[in-house]
């Protein structure tokens, strides 16, 4: 295979991972801003970001990467959007800070548009010809919401929707709304690997008996189950001391089972881990081709089951994680590694994360 062609192979007894020199690449790193991530779903918060009516609340989405400026607006209705944060005049940011915003104005010279974004008024503007365009209204992005929490992209190359319907079948017993923010128990890690390796580690369980002993003693690993979707993979972790596994009701589909832990992936950077405490929410950033910020969102439901089970010592879990991560990043530094195969039966949900990666950079995944 020439060097910078990607091809996964459908065939997972047949596949070989993606090559060394695709986490080392520096120009393909930089490809993926247009080629993927402009093109898939980032998490953008709680809904309590804009918690009053006709307010704004500015944020950068990917920021230290792709660095979109986008700004939250709660109409008077209650309904949310997600314009644009640059005046279409000369490039100005509309908001630095989250603020009251019955209409939006730019400080710059005076430029006006309606809380939808659409261009209202534009001072010392009389005689300028084909004016109002209607690029003069400020872009709007989509936004999705499931649940409290909400999700935005620049170009989606697909619905969420349909990744959070599924979502919502394993996990609408839990109320959502209910989850509380735990601003100690959430934390920000610097790791020194690329982003992709990173949730390569996430997509299995495969390491857990070699890496995480304190885990792999609360998990059943022999029953570990991955189940893989369009642009979601869910992994099923099942409790070895019942009392440490979720309470389902009768009409689930794992009802009877002891279900320690649902994580979800949604392709290409988000985790969702539920645990019977509440959710971990997992966003990897990628920061340079060696150097990615995750950061681990803690939102609780149940605080007497926190420091146990599955979900418990999730930090230790972490730095172990990172540990391996790194140390496969100088392995791939290698002159003589060039690509590894897969287990058939541990690494499905990898095998799918490199395909659409495949898919999105233009290479071959397969039919």
């Amino acid at each position: 295979m020439p060097e910078n062609h990607l091809f996964i192979h459908p065939d997972i007894t047949q596949a070989e991972t993606l090559p060394a020199w695709f986490y080392r690449s520096a120009p393909l790193f930089e490809r993926q801003k247009t080629a993927l991530f402009a093109k898939t779903w980032q998490w953008v918060g709680h809904q309590q970001l804009v918690p009053l009516h006709n307010w704004a609340h500015p944020f950068v989405f990917m920021e230290h990467y792709l660095e979109e400026p986008m700004l939250l607006l709660r109409q008077n209705n209650g309904e949310i959007v997600n314009l644009s944060n640059v005046c279409t005049h000369r490039g100005n940011l509309l908001y630095h800070e989250a603020a009251p915003a019955q209409q939006l104005v730019c400080r710059y010279h005076g430029r006006r548009f309606t809380s939808y974004g659409q261009f209202k008024q534009m001072p010392e503007f009389t005689g300028v010809q084909h004016f109002p365009r209607p690029c003069d209204d400020l872009h709007r992005f989509p936004l999705a919401q499931w649940g409290p929490f909400m999700f935005t992209s620049i170009q989606p190359a697909f619905q969420i929707e349909e990744v959070l319907a599924h979502m919502q079948q394993k996990i609408g017993f839990l109320p959502l709304h209910q989850f509380v923010f735990d601003k100690s128990r959430s934390k920000e890690y610097l790791v020194h690997a690329h982003w992709a390796l990173y949730c390569d580690n996430y997509l299995e369980g495969f390491h857990i008996p070699f890496v995480h002993r304190d885990l792999n003693a609360a998990l059943d690993y022999g029953n570990y189950t991955v189940e893989t979707g369009n642009y979601y993979c869910l992994q099923t972790g099942y409790a070895k001391d019942a009392a440490d596994a979720f309470t389902l009701p009768p009409e689930h589909s794992d009802f009877g089972k002891h279900v320690a832990a649902y994580y979800y992936w949604i392709f290409p950077n988000l985790m969702f881990n539920f645990y019977p405490w509440g959710l971990s929410v997992n966003i990897v950033r990628p920061v340079a081709p060696a150097r990615t910020r995750v950061s681990f969102l803690t939102y609780v439901y149940d605080e007497t089951k926190l420091d146990s089970g599955a979900g418990a010592m999730l930090d230790k879990v972490e730095r172990e994680d990172e540990f391996v991560v790194e140390s496969v990043q100088k392995g791939l530094q290698s002159m003589v590694y060039h690509t590894g195969r897969y287990s058939a039966l541990r690494e499905q949900g990898v095998h799918h994360f490199h395909r659409l990666l495949t898919q999105f950079l233009g290479g071959e995944a397969g039919t």
